[in-house]
């Protein structure tokens, strides 16, 4: 296209515009520059680029570059105005580099042209404003510059309009004694000047009439919020404030420098005690006062000092007109006279011959920083630093250590990209310790939460986040702390499970069964019903004492293995100790159901166990027990009365199952009253010996008598032996009857037999506990030689089923008590699985035939052989053999027949008290 021809879209041939003149009103709308601007016209039918001359110079391309360089400036227009209506303007700035490589910018105006059927093209301008944008840069320059000067000037800055502070800077704040800008804007100026210096202050400033005139520097008394008053050197300089008349006045402090010059001038004694070094020197740098601070801090004398130029001095270059111009304060380092460094903090002020200089010794603060900072870097705890912005600052190595990145990759970093989770879940960013931190002000103490590290490892950190400076009331950078407690945390959870788990099954211990079952047992979603099974393994003290605790041990982790498998994924396996587990479970509501779980369970535990290469079989005796959502028992009452349904179990036989009922829990609570009572009984003397006659077959006298103990309770009145004695036999309470029993039943016949003058044999049965006791064998000496009954007239008597529990160990006992010469009996003979054998391994004299062979013995010839087999058995290995429970006489007389030695029984003799049978005697 002809740079000089510019075709207007929607124009006929002359070339101007459907109905309109070209001339300067379409373009000239948009805003001529001179030579900064040239037109250029764009048609939405053509898709063609127009422009007039000039636009070569514009951009500094040939004209064979115009099309191709104008088409990219002006793309974001031309695409994106189709369908804008008519006359509707458009304003766009484009950066472009022209040959030459430098970057200018174009202000692209245009303005949609067509009629009522819609736009066809655009018409517009060019602009060359990279001068303005450079002026208007380096204007917001300037301003940024200007501001951060007056808001980091030492001196106090603070702008006034009407009489209402509406600017202070940050020295300002300080001087006045606020915490923050808060405390100052909207107050009255007149509210910090001093009543003797008001007046001045405002004839200079209403001498200010116009803008930027300024007062010369004036002494003015200020006063802080706390109504100190304080000496500053102040100018008001006449200005605007968003528009309107406002004055803004600078105060230096001058009051170290006036008290410095009246030191200097009076030579107060001030001077000589001050900590700081306050050095006067003249206008070219010679000393001429040196205080005795400076002689601390410098190691030199006054004497030697002054004279002498002071850079020399202090150890480094030193012009007071220098630090005036930095603002009358600078912080540098110095030197001692040994050459040490000093970290200095200098400030000056002009005298009228020369300076003063007020040098602070910072060397012990700077090094406590350093030191500070050597212990942070040092902490095993991590530290940073969060910006108000909530990006990382700072980090110590600890906390990139713990966070697992390196420092340059942490700093900057916003603190929400770090994967902090507490317990629920990951915390969201709003939760986040440093935004809550930020957000409310409140520390956030302790919080244990899981970080994830970049590399996909969990650490559990125990994090504190605080405001860095809560002072002010403005800051909201945050200082977060924590500690690595991912061991302390394993090593916790690992107590905690140790302290709820059986150690040798890693089931639920009885803790842990309590709490569930409370838990289970309560609250609203409580189920509709809740059962426990208490299972207890049927012999396995046997297996326990015969190959050992380690197979034992062995076959408990078996068992428990076996439970955990048999039960449902919500249902709670347990061991309480020993032999004894337990199931929870809420999953089942049916009592057929019940009964299948608890066979089920039985099944798995009888399956044949192999440990060692020996095959080891097992059963349960299991009580149960189901409490309904309307059950008022507690788990401790439930496990109670599981315990007693199972004890239930093991009585009616073994390897079975049994439901809790009321009347087992009062059965219970009755044995347990019982066995109370029975510890009772001994110290009450409500037990008492009676005496069964056992008489020789032949001549038909006594020759021994059994005892017997009785109970009379002082309730409950007598008290069956056949209810007390288990009793006392699965309690300690059988060792302490035995020897109650032993003492007074020899007594008792020590004496009938003396003053009888018979020769009468006692027979005292002896229980399977106590021959476990190892005090029986000195019990029994001793009960012989205190009441003097002979050995051999006393026989004590071991039922069968005790001497084969552990025949090594009874014949062990038994062999201790026959060398002290008194006779043995194995009582209840045939109940058990003794053989001949056995008895001749035993140091026996007396074989008890048991009265379920003797009942039938009249009437059935096959009771009568069995009993004739065990008397010749008896005989064999010369064994008295006694008969009991002779009820008639023609037991009596077959007894006879098959050559029995002796029998009792009621037929013989009803067991009597000892007056009863022998007479009263004195």
């Amino acid at each position: 296209m002809e740079a000089d021809a510019l075709a207007v879209p929607g124009a006929g041939n002359s070339g101007h515009p459907t109905g309109a003149p070209l001339g300067n009103e379409p373009v000239g709308d948009l805003g001529l520059a001179g030579d900064h601007a040239a037109i250029w016209s764009y048609d939405f039918g053509s898709e063609t680029l127009s422009w007039l001359p000039g636009l070569e110079n514009l951009l500094g391309v040939t004209e064979a570059d115009i099309e191709s360089r104008l088409a990219d400036l002006v793309a974001p227009l031309t695409s994106g105005t189709r369908t804008s209506p008519p006359w509707r303007e458009f304003e766009l700035e484009q950066s472009f580099r022209n040959p030459a490589g430098e970057l200018r910018w174009l202000r692209l105006r245009a303005r949609t042209l067509g009629d009522e059927n819609g736009s066809t093209g655009l018409l517009g301008i060019a602009t060359d404003v990279t001068d303005v944008r450079e002026n208007r840069q380096a204007l917001e320059d300037l301003t940024d510059r200007y501001r951060l000067l007056v808001e980091l000037s030492p001196d106090a800055v603070c702008v006034h309009e009407a009489g209402v502070v509406t600017y202070v800077n940050r020295a300002a704040v300080t001087a006045l004694g606020a915490s923050s800008t808060a405390e100052l804007i909207g107050r009255p100026i007149m509210d910090f000047v001093a009543d003797e210096s008001l007046p001045a202050l405002l004839d200079r400033i209403a001498s200010l009439h116009r803008q930027g005139a300024s007062t010369d520097p004036a002494d003015t008394v200020m006063l802080r919020l706390d109504g100190a008053k304080y000496l500053v050197q102040s100018i008001s300089v006449r200005t605007t404030w968003e528009g309107r008349p406002a004055f803004q006045v600078i105060m230096r402090d001058i009051s170290a420098q006036k008290a410095a010059e009246a030191t200097l001038r009076y030579q107060a004694a001030l001077i000589s005690h001050v900590s700081d070094a306050i050095i006067a020197t003249s206008r070219t740098g010679v000393v001429t006062s040196w205080n005795p601070a400076a002689e601390n801090v410098y190691g030199w004398t006054a004497g030697e000092a002054i004279g002498g130029t002071v850079s020399y001095l202090v150890g480094a270059a030193l012009d007071p007109e220098t630090v005036l111009r930095k603002g009358g304060v600078m912080r540098t380092t110095h030197r001692h006279r040994n050459g040490s460094t000093l970290a200095i903090r200098i400030s000056a002020a002009e005298m009228n011959d020369g300076f003063v200089l007020v040098c602070a010794d910072e060397t012990a603060r700077r090094r406590a920083e350093q030191h500070y900072s050597t212990v942070v870097a040092s902490l095993d705890e991590g530290v940073v630093v969060i910006g108000p912005g909530g990006l990382i600052e700072s980090a110590n190595p600890a906390a990139c250590r713990i966070i697992g990145v390196d420092h340059d990759d942490l700093i900057g970093i916003p603190c929400v990209t770090l994967e902090l989770y507490d317990e629920q879940g990951r915390l969201p960013p709003a939760r986040m310790p440093s935004v809550l931190t930020r957000r409310t002000r409140v520390t956030q103490n302790g919080l244990v939460l899981r970080l994830r590290r970049p590399d996909g490892g969990d650490v559990w950190i125990s994090l504190t986040s605080r405001l860095l400076t809560p002072e002010d009331p403005s800051a909201t950078a945050v200082v977060t702390s924590f500690t690595d407690i991912t061991e302390r945390r394993a090593i916790g959870e690992r107590l905690a499970h140790e302290a709820t788990h059986d150690p040798l099954t890693e089931l639920a211990n009885r803790t842990l069964v309590l709490d569930s079952l409370a838990e289970a047992l309560s609250g609203a979603g409580r189920a509709e019903l809740t059962t426990l099974l208490f299972i207890d393994l049927d012999k396995f003290k046997v297996i326990n004492d015969s190959l050992g605790h380690s197979v034992g041990d062995k076959v408990l982790r078996i068992v428990g293995e076996r439970l955990r498998r048999g039960i449902g994924e919500s249902d709670l396996v347990g061991r309480l100790g020993g032999d004894e587990f337990v199931v929870v479970t809420a999953e089942i509501t049916e009592p057929g159901e019940i009964k299948a779980l608890a066979e089920h369970l039985r099944e798995a535990l009888t399956e044949p166990i192999t440990v060692n290469g020996r095959q080891l079989h097992i059963d349960a005796s299991i009580g149960i027990v189901t409490a309904a959502n309307d059950d008022t028992r507690t788990a401790e009452d439930l496990l109670r009365d599981a315990d007693v349904a199972m004890y239930q179990a093991k009585t009616l036989g073994r390897a079975r199952y049994e439901f809790f009922d009321v009347e087992l829990r009062e059965r219970m609570q009755r044995r347990l009253r019982m066995e109370q009572d029975l510890r009772d009984a001994l110290q009450n003397e409500e037990l008492w010996t009676a005496y069964q006659p056992v008489v020789d077959i032949e001549s038909g006298e006594m020759v021994a008598v059994e005892a017997l103990l009785r109970w009379k309770h002082p309730v409950h009145g007598t008290i069956s032996p056949a209810e007390f004695i288990p009793l006392a036999e699965e309690s300690d309470l059988i060792n302490l009857i035995g020897k109650y029993v032993l003492r007074t039943t020899t007594r008792e016949i020590a004496k009938r037999r003396e003053q009888l003058g018979i020769d009468l044999n006692l027979k005292v049965n002896l229980s399977a506990r106590q021959l476990d006791d190892p005090h029986l064998v000195p019990t029994v000496q001793d009960a012989m030689k205190t009441t003097g009954l002979p050995p051999h007239a006393l026989t004590l008597e071991v039922t069968e089923s005790a001497l084969m529990r552990d025949q090594a160990a009874a014949a062990e006992v038994l062999t201790s008590l026959r060398d002290l010469g008194v006779s043995l009996a194995i009582d209840d003979f045939g109940t058990g699985y003794s053989s001949l054998a056995q008895l001749q391994r035993l140091p026996l004299d007396t074989l008890k035939i048991d009265r379920t062979f003797v009942t039938g013995i009249a009437e059935s010839r096959d009771a009568a052989a069995i009993v004739k087999s065990i008397i010749a058995m008896a005989h064999a290995v010369d064994l008295i053999v006694v008969a009991e429970g002779v009820e008639d006489e023609d037991q009596l007389i077959v007894l006879r027949e098959l050559r029995c030695d002796q029998a009792q029984g009621f037929h013989l003799g009803r067991p009597a008290p000892p007056d009863q049978l022998f007479g009263a005697v004195e």
